[in-house]
């Protein structure tokens, strides 16, 4: 028997973050300074560097002539030396609440670098144009005053360290619709049974509420229903009721194998009408999904009339795009299910033409 070894390290970064604000007093009196001139900031300390903001009121250089721009950079004159790693998030302090926006653009989410040995020193920061700043409804320039603020973070050195491994215990996955579809199939404490076209189902009330706010309503919201032991339901058929309470109880559908092929495209039909009855709306996209995946020319009629009836838009796309994508608009229009739908919905083919038109064109 072989033997398997298992172990395990964590790499944890640390990082330093700290906040300068730097108020320009006589906002006006800083323009002309000239583009590329900066006035800058006392100096401040975060994660062991030092480091200023650089306000540009002509802009930083030619290509920003027309706007204000900010940054963050290391000081050339401190102590502070060798490699740091740091981003920013530069921001305008709105004068009449206090409350700082980033508006810089670009802001610096992503790390750069700054190598004091090698004299690299990148400025995290951006640029807002002058005008929008200085618009008379600016939020941010009041009383010949601007504040920004600047939100450091100073990434430090990885460390890595060991970590012990635990005893892995299999945990078997979740068999809760096992057991709930086995108190549906043996009704042990049902309190209501359904008669739906001569079958009967049992079933438990507080169930079907927890799943379908209709049930709910119908079970403990007042009506007859919720007094009755049994229940009868109208136009639906029993194979659809049957499987819509499979889907109460276990979240999935009966197996394909009960039905046949047809069989089966056809009860889903039936249960994605008695979903929407329902209001099972997860219920409703399944079966969209699997009529979808199922059209043929013969029922595509039926199909786009049942989309539009019930509020299946994903449904009624589906059927569009399989009309453009085979080019078979002839053959639609020779279904029986087409003089069907001409005579019910013509809106829905208007709507089928336009958009298969605009598909093939595409």
């Amino acid at each position: 028997m072989a033997l398997e070894s298992k172990s395990s390290s964590r790499c944890t970064t640390e990082t330093a973050k700290g906040t300068h604000v730097l108020e320009i007093v006589g906002y006006s009196l800083e323009k002309g300074l000239g583009i590329g001139k900066f006035v800058q900031s006392a100096i401040f300390t975060v994660g062991g560097y030092d480091w200023t903001i650089r306000f540009y009121p002509d802009g930083a250089n030619i290509s920003y002539a027309d706007c204000v721009c900010v940054s963050v950079s290391r000081d050339l004159t401190g102590k502070s030396k060798g490699v740091a790693r740091a981003s920013c998030d530069l921001r305008l302090v709105n004068k009449d609440t206090g409350l700082p926006k980033s508006i810089w653009y670009p802001s610096q989410p992503t790390p750069s670098v700054f190598d004091y040995n090698n004299r690299v020193f990148p400025e995290c920061g951006g640029s807002i144009e002058r005008s929008e700043l200085e618009l008379e409804a600016s939020e941010y320039i009041k009383d010949d005053s601007l504040t920004i603020e600047c939100v450091l973070t100073v990434i430090k050195q990885s460390q890595v360290t060991k970590t012990t491994g635990s005893s892995e215990i299999k945990v078997s996955s979740s068999n809760l619709s096992d057991h709930f579809g086995k108190l549906l199939l043996e009704g042990k404490g049902s309190d209501v049974t359904f008669s739906v076209g001569g079958e009967t189902f049992a079933a438990h009330k507080i169930i079907l509420a927890a799943r379908s706010p209709v049930f709910e309503a119908e079970m403990y919201g007042g009506m007859k229903e919720g007094k009755a032991e049994s229940i009868t339901v109208e136009d639906m058929q029993p194979a659809a009721f049957k499987a819509l309470l499979h889907f109460v109880y276990t979240d999935s559908l009966p197996d394909v194998g009960d039905f046949g092929g047809d069989d089966y495209v056809e009860m889903i039909r039936h249960l994605l009408v008695a979903a929407d009855r329902y209001a099972m709306d997860r219920l409703k996209l399944i079966c969209q999904n699997i009529l979808g995946k199922n059209l043929a020319m013969e029922t595509l009629a039926t199909t786009l009339a049942l989309a539009d009836h019930h509020n299946c838009d994903r449904l009624k796309e589906a059927c569009i795009e399989f009309i453009a994508s085979k080019d078979e608009m002839d053959a639609l229009m020779a279904t029986q299910g087409y003089s069907n739908l001409k005579r019910t919905c013509p809106s829905v083919l208007i709507d089928v033409f336009e958009k298969a038109s605009r598909l093939r064109r595409a």
